[in-house]
């Protein structure tokens, strides 16, 4: 049975665990709240512009358009988001595995996978395949617009350039405060809109007469639409990363708690088989004196 003192400062090196544990729970939750704020007013925006650009793009010649070319595809870039920081569960873990679950399947295919990271976990987990092209460290703590338009200038790059033939971006989605899942969306080519079996898509150009011309707004609605993309990818991830945080620090804040109750029953029962053997070494001192 291990010594009085030992069990004590067991107990007190959880106490302040726990305490540490409950600060990063609070500070987790406040930032939860303008985070969750800043993505919940921009998914209408991400939405609409969605839809306006699917309706374009359904009633325009995508042959005038590099970014939604259909190619043969060879390569594969996946735009992994992740978190900067960790103590999130296993948030990032999830993003990762289902980065890796990708990658097993278009190889299956004999294509090859790219990453481009964003977040710094995504890198460090990543590193090891040697299929990074680029990663964004430190910018999910603080990011802005203009870190989304980065990344995507430089996907769409890479993408007419010939270095990636189909690009998909990897993130963790916000459903709740207890709930953060895996996903993924197309971003290259560009996809036009796509009618449900048995309809016919309305081309809007058809009913609309548009000044300038279709290509002309597409021409500059395409790169807007790449970094709102991105920029709500980033801004889900930034809200399931403080929601996973706080979750984690929460249930782990309860395992300290539970930790300390068991350390307590052990420390109670150190000491009474101290009290015990004392006693017992007095009885015998005082029959002996007998």
């Amino acid at each position: 049975m291990p010594s009085l003192k030992e069990v004590k400062n067991k107990i007190v090196g959880v106490k302040k665990t726990a305490q540490i544990t409950k600060a990063m729970n609070m500070v987790a939750s406040a930032r939860l709240r303008g985070a969750q704020d800043k993505m919940e007013a921009f998914r209408p925006y991400t939405s609409k512009f969605n839809e306006a650009m699917s309706n374009l793009s359904g009633g325009a010649n995508t042959d005038s358009f590099p970014l939604m070319e259909n190619r043969e595809i060879k390569t594969v870039e996946l735009v992994v988001i992740t978190s900067d920081r960790g103590l999130c569960g296993s948030f990032n873990s999830n993003i990762i595995k289902l980065a890796e679950t990708k990658t097993k399947q278009y190889e299956s295919e004999g294509k090859q996978v790219t990453y481009v990271c964003v977040g710094k976990k995504g890198k460090q987990i990543l590193r090891k395949t040697g299929k990074i092209r680029k990663a964004y460290e430190d910018i999910m703590s603080s990011f802005q617009m203009f870190n989304a338009r980065e990344v995507a200038n430089d996907i769409s790059e890479n993408f007419l350039s010939g270095g990636s033939d189909k690009v998909e971006v990897l993130f963790g989605a916000f459903k709740s405060v207890a709930v953060q899942y895996p996903t993924y969306k197309d971003f290259l080519p560009v996809k036009p809109l796509e009618a449900a079996e048995g309809e016919e898509v309305k081309k809007i150009s058809g009913e609309y007469i548009y000044e300038p011309s279709t290509e002309e707004i597409m021409d500059v609605l395409q790169p807007l639409y790449l970094n709102v993309m991105i920029y709500h990818a980033m801004l889900e991830v930034g809200a399931s990363e403080h929601a996973a945080r706080m979750t984690a620090m929460d249930n782990a804040t309860n395992a300290c708690k539970d930790i300390i109750e068991n350390l307590t029953i052990v420390y109670n029962k150190a000491r009474q088989a101290a009290i015990t053997a004392e006693l017992m070494d007095i009885v015998g001192g005082a029959e002996a004196l007998k």
